[in-house]
Order: C-alpha cells, then sequence, then structure tokens
C-alpha cells in the first residue's frame, strides 16, 4: 500500500489543489486589506452587506484551514516515501484503503478515529 500510484496521485492532485487554493485566498486576502486602507467610511457599523472585517476574518481562516491541509499533505507524502503511509499512529495497524482514499491525509485508522 505504501508504493500505491492511486494514494500518491490523490495527495499530490489534493496538494496542488490546495496550493492554488492558498494562492487565490492570499491574493483575496491582499485586496480586502487594500480596499480597507481605501476606504474612508464606517464599515463595521454599515447595515448594508458585508463588513470587511468580516471577509479579512473569514478569508484569514480559509486561509489558516488551506496551509493547515497543506501540511497534512506534506506528512502524508513524507509518510509515502518513507514507507509508513497507511499505519495508524496510535494502534499501529494498517488504516483500511477506504479510508484513505475517501481521506488520504488519516493518521489513524476508524477505530482509533473514534
Amino acid at each position: 500500500m505504501a508504493g500505491d500510484p492511486e494514494l500518491r496521485a490523490a495527495l499530490t492532485a489534493d496538494r496542488t489543489g490546495t496550493a492554488e487554493r492558498i494562492a487565490a485566498l492570499s491574493t483575496d486576502l491582499e485586496a480586502i486589506v487594500e480596499a480597507s486602507r481605501l476606504v474612508a467610511t464606517d464599515d463595521e457599523h454599515d447595515p448594508e452587506g458585508t463588513t470587511i472585517a468580516f471577509e479579512r476574518s473569514q478569508t484569514s481562516t480559509l486561509l489558516a484551514d488551506a496551509r493547515r491541509h497543506l501540511e497534512d499533505l506534506d506528512s502524508a507524502l513524507a509518510r509515502l516515501d518513507a514507507g509508513d503511509y497507511g499505519r495508524c499512529e496510535r494502534c499501529h495497524e494498517q488504516i483500511a484503503i477506504g479510508r484513505l482514499l475517501a481521506r488520504p491525509t488519516a493518521r489513524t485508522c476508524i477505530t482509533c478515529a473514534t
């Protein structure tokens, strides 16, 4: 299982998509920050629509989540290269292939995850 090409392809594709998402979210965050510098209104008390502060917070959270996911993917790829991928970190049993296909960054088997 450690060298399963389907799992490597899934991890690699997910990593590529996540890196692209990080780039897009970073650009969005920069635009939001720039917009807040250019706007002289009190957006915090504007009854219309979403505030710039909310947009900045939401985008920052999405960006942090994407960065954590990228770290998880890099860790999974490193485990795959080392031959440790697919072993539960708690009980050291094999993680079911179905779980790995559904959640390629899984570090624990279903039993230990619950």
